[in-house]
């Protein structure tokens, strides 16, 4: 009998867009493709690890209560290196996760990171998982690099957004990849919504003097500004609406070039324009949208996971929306 393919899925980076991945896992087991091998990068590499860990359960659960105040209570601001050093997060998932060793998950998992000094893609797959997803969640400038060995890691996103050459390596036959940010650049800008600003306002409150300045204008500013109206000239817009524009522009960019050496089997691309990156306290809507563009791929998958013959590769399949 021919052997069934192996599925890898590769989770792509995406910031509070990655609770999406939860609902495209959902579709993917309901309908009997689980993957065999589980790759991400960034927020991938969270949602990933604690999928490959067995405890998506816990996983949704939380992200489905956490709140604006609470995410921001995830954070402890240091300066230098970045503006979050990481280490309440660490020790939140740790408690929760067992903190477990690649070795001991029941299955196979790895993330991408980025080596600073040379800017060199680094495959993360030994030692204990929750160091490597803080090494491919190291955005520079917000977060501070994790230090491995002798070398500084930061996001994998700035090399690989979405690890299909990961999934490959590790022994997938075919690929699912979901990208987060197909659809930013050009997107219609939109102000944060009320509730996000009075509880951006009660955390500087409660923040340390020191770091309340800064505080406020990181939730201040990290989500566009309003859009001009017609006929009129358009506002300049902040300092930190310009930088989170160009990420989304360089992550876009970085995405199209290495899926095009690299393509997947099948593509998934979950319309999220709506979500901004610090909107963590919306994982409801995210994990809907996820689950329903997986749902789409579903037909496609049906007719691609057939046993691969002869080393044969298989067309490249876009889903989109």
């Amino acid at each position: 009998m021919p052997r069934r393919p192996r599925i890898g899925l590769a989770l792509g980076s995406g910031s509070a867009r990655g609770w999406s991945h939860i609902g495209v896992i959902r579709a993917l087991e309901e309908a009997g493709y689980a993957p065999d091998v589980v790759c991400g990068t960034s927020i991938g590499a969270l949602v990933g690890a604690i999928y490959a860990a067995g405890q998506l359960d816990w996983l949704e659960g939380w992200v489905r209560k956490l709140t604006w105040q609470g995410a921001v209570g995830m954070l402890d601001l240091k300066m230098g290196g970045g503006l979050i050093e990481g280490g309440k997060l660490l020790k939140f998932f740790r408690e929760h996760s067992q903190d477990p060793d690649f070795a001991d998950l029941p299955r196979a998992f790895g993330c991408v990171a980025t080596e600073l000094a040379t800017g060199r893609e680094v495959w993360l797959r030994e030692g204990p998982v929750i160091d490597a997803v803080r090494a491919s969640m190291a955005l520079p400038g917000l977060f501070t690099p994790t230090q491995q060995d002798d070398r500084l890691l930061v996001d994998g996103g700035l090399v690989n957004p979405i690890p299909v050459s990961l999934c490959r390596a590790m022994g997938a036959d075919l690929v699912i990849a979901v990208d987060l940010n197909w659809d930013l650049i050009g997107r219609r800008n939109r102000t944060a919504s009320p509730d996000a600003q009075e509880a951006a306002g009660s955390a500087v409150t409660a923040a340390p003097p020191a770091a309340a300045g800064v505080l406020a204008t990181v939730l201040g500013k990290l989500r566009p500004a309003p859009r001009a109206p017609a006929g009129s000239t358009t506002e300049m817009p902040s300092l930190l609406d310009v930088l989170g524009t160009s990420l989304n522009i360089m992550q876009v960019r970085i995405t199209q070039s290495r899926m095009a050496g690299e393509p997947a089997d099948v593509l998934v691309r979950p319309r999220l324009s709506d979500i901004a990156a610090m909107d963590f306290h919306r994982a409801a809507p995210a994990i809907a949208e996820g689950e329903r563009a997986a749902r789409q791929a579903l037909p496609l998958l049906a007719d691609l996971a057939v046993p691969l013959k002869d080393g044969g590769s298989l067309p490249p399949v876009t889903v989109q929306g």
